[in-house]
């Protein structure tokens, strides 16, 4: 048997047709696969690989530790130099109010965290999370996934869990004493790059304060400059009690994290003692390669600006301007009568098409072409540009004209 055989036959499968590109070798935003064929990874792992495949520091960065230490022992106990610098920098660049970082394996586990402890904080069980919202795929991340399909087949899920439509007063009324936490996305990725409206936001954010609420922020997709600045909540000028990590903050490792004030992280440690606890969370290669990538982002972004003692980020001062005018690019070049639209900030992209089939087979025929895409969760109808920030013009170019071409092509089959 191939390798595609004993992928089928011994690798779970999530979908009925996956993508099946046998890749042997990735750098910078290139993929090549066994027969030698070259593929632009217009995604980048599904925002993962912000800074592209293989950067040489972020290699660099996994072989020393690998050298110096793997797992030492259960998460917390030990201090671990890659945990701590990482922890220490991230809370160099966010206000002063999430100072406190848990390391996890994963975006969804982030997601788990800071349920547990929003209700450790507030003593209360109400969650409220939105429609078209996704958060993970394990039972209390999915009992948060804003969408029947998705949950029906698992239930009995969390109780006392409300979903509300995003950008809505009905969703700020919603909001009372008795909830313990509302986890919004400020752009929904998965509904197909939605952004939150300001004053929307801002009066979510009050009416959050006003009810003792805590208000958590999953930028597990939107983090790391993926939409235009650092974290895609400075452009709103609104602050989260929790935020959550995830896909990019490894470096291309599995890592997860929901970050909060030191004062409520406390809420962890007792009563249950180790109220909060994971064997590989934080693993110490994962957080030395994040924290790499990290340091190459800023570095790629010019970014300087250090924010000790905040409690809020002025958004001007915050955004970084190449990835702006490279949304700029993507959205100047992608004109065809078969694009309903384009949503999204950043380079977190969603090319509407007039139905899912019609995109479904546009991305299929763009990955043929050699630029690897994929649809949206909440949006099929929705074609996916998410590109490591590291593109040029010049392949921006180049993805737009294969992106065009196959457009053409489904069009007039």
């Amino acid at each position: 048997m191939n390798n595609r055989q004993l992928f089928l036959q011994h690798v779970a499968q999530t979908s009925p047709a996956p993508i099946g590109l046998e890749i042997v070798k990735a750098e910078g935003i290139y993929m090549w696969d066994v027969a030698g064929q070259r593929y632009i990874d217009a995604i980048s792992g599904f925002s993962v690989m912000n800074i592209g495949h293989g950067h040489p520091a972020v290699k660099a960065a996994i072989n020393k530790q690998v050298e110096d230490y793997m797992h030492l022992l259960v998460y917390g106990e030990i201090i671990e130099s890659p945990q701590v610098q990482y922890a220490k920098r991230l809370s160099s660049l966010l206000p002063a109010s999430l100072d406190c970082v848990y390391f996890t394996n994963s975006g969804a586990e982030a997601a788990e965290g800071a349920m547990k402890l929003a209700k450790r904080v507030t003593g209360r069980t109400q969650i409220i999370a939105f429609n078209n919202a996704y958060h993970g795929s394990t039972q209390g991340a999915l009992s948060i996934m804003g969408g029947e399909y998705w949950r029906n087949a698992y239930r009995p899920l969390l109780p006392d869990v409300w979903h509300v439509d995003f950008n809505t007063d009905e969703a700020l009324k919603s909001i009372t004493e008795k909830t313990a936490c509302v986890v919004a996305e400020v752009v929904q990725a998965e509904a197909g790059a939605k952004p939150a409206q300001q004053a929307w936001l801002t009066a979510l954010r009050q009416r959050c304060t006003d009810t003792g609420t805590l208000l958590v922020f999953d930028e597990i997709q939107t983090g790391f400059g993926r939409t235009g600045s650092l974290w895609a909540f400075e452009q709103y000028g609104v602050v989260p009690d929790i935020l959550l990590l995830g896909k990019a903050l490894g470096g291309g490792l599995p890592l997860g994290a929901f970050i909060a004030s030191h004062a409520h992280m406390q809420q962890l440690t007792f009563n249950p003692v180790l109220g909060h606890i994971s064997t590989f969370a934080g693993h110490p290669v994962c957080c030395a390669a994040g924290l790499a990538a990290f340091e190459e982002l800023i570095k790629f972004a010019n970014i300087n600006l250090q924010f000790p003692g905040h409690s809020s980020l002025q958004a001007a001062n915050c955004k970084l301007e190449t990835v702006i005018e490279k949304e700029l690019q993507f959205r100047s070049l992608l004109h065809h009568p078969a694009i309903k639209a384009i949503h999204g900030r950043g380079l977190l992209l969603a090319v509407e098409f007039e139905s899912a089939e019609l995109c479904q087979r546009i991305c299929h025929a763009a990955v043929k072409a050699g630029v690897v895409t994929d649809w949206f969760l909440f949006a099929p109808n929705c074609l996916r540009i998410a590109p490591p920030l590291i593109i040029s013009a010049e392949e921006i170019s180049a993805v737009c004209a294969v992106l065009l071409q196959t457009i053409n092509q489904v069009v007039e089959a």
